[in-house]
């Protein structure tokens, strides 16, 4: 005997909308919902059954209340994921180039597949991030630029519609906007990387545009190879400078000579 069909009540329907928008990287970490007035409205439902879905959407971790009764969407890979990284990486220095090795393997088929599967309306914000990043290069405001940079991969990500790669470098994302992996101040203030890395922005930019995936793969990890290679020189320049410091400090150890 077969059960018989009932339809899906109405909370459980609009629960279903907003996580799929919450999975696809519509709606994004951080962000908040419209208040539940204006959002009843704009699904055309009552305010108990929108109250109802976004409660289910709470316990399941996709959303998190605010001050004043806001709602906001909640990161899918949260401190659990990040926290131990951090950690990590504050006690070993040297995870940066594990990072930066991952990374080179995730960007590249990012880039392969944003110019493989990406849409117009990928292509619009991709283009839009690059544009911004090439704005704040002409202003020497190399805050806005890197900032820029890190919108720029993540349009990317976004255009691979691969969701475990877009929500896993999402998080990474955040980690490398907060300073975590390097600093990236530092990394820009040497001469002429700002210059090196916007044409290498621009190579991933005219490739992905262009549907070639193999020649955005390549643009790509020849970015990360040299973001690898410039933070090598940075740390041995720095480990130049503090024996230098140790030399002269030794003077305060020893007695002067007679």
């Amino acid at each position: 005997m077969t059960e018989p069909i009932r339809p899906a009540k109405l909370a459980d329907t609009i629960a279903d909308h907003l996580e799929q928008l919450i999975l696809e990287g519509s709606l994004r970490p951080g962000e908040r919902l419209l208040a539940e007035r204006e959002l009843a409205q704009r699904f055309d439902v009552s305010r108990p059954s929108l109250r109802e879905a976004l409660e289910k959407l709470e316990k399941r971790g996709l959303l998190k209340s605010g001050r004043g009764g806001a709602t906001f969407v909640a990161p899918l890979l949260g401190e659990g994921f990040t926290e131990p990284l951090y950690s990590a990486l504050a006690s070993r220095p040297e995870t940066t180039f594990d990072y930066l090795e991952f990374r080179r393997f995730v960007e590249g088929s990012a880039a392969y597949f944003a110019a493989l599967r990406g849409t117009d309306v990928d292509r619009d914000l991709i283009r839009e991030c690059f544009e911004k990043m090439e704005a704040a290069h002409q202003q020497d405001d190399s805050s806005d630029e890197a900032e820029s940079d890190a919108d720029f991969h993540l349009a990317v990500y976004e255009a691979s519609h691969n969701l475990v790669m877009l929500h896993i470098m999402r998080s990474l994302s955040d980690m490398l906007r907060k300073d975590v992996f390097y600093n990236r101040a530092k990394l820009y203030q040497r001469q002429g990387v700002r210059e090196l890395l916007l044409e290498q922005h621009r190579a991933v930019y005219l490739t992905v545009m262009a549907g070639d995936p193999d020649a955005a793969k390549a643009a790509a990890e020849a970015h990360i190879d040299f973001t690898r290679d410039a933070l090598t020189e940075i740390a041995k320049a720095d480990a130049r400078l503090e024996v230098s410091l140790r030399r002269i400090a030794k003077t305060d150890l020893v007695t002067a000579k007679r």
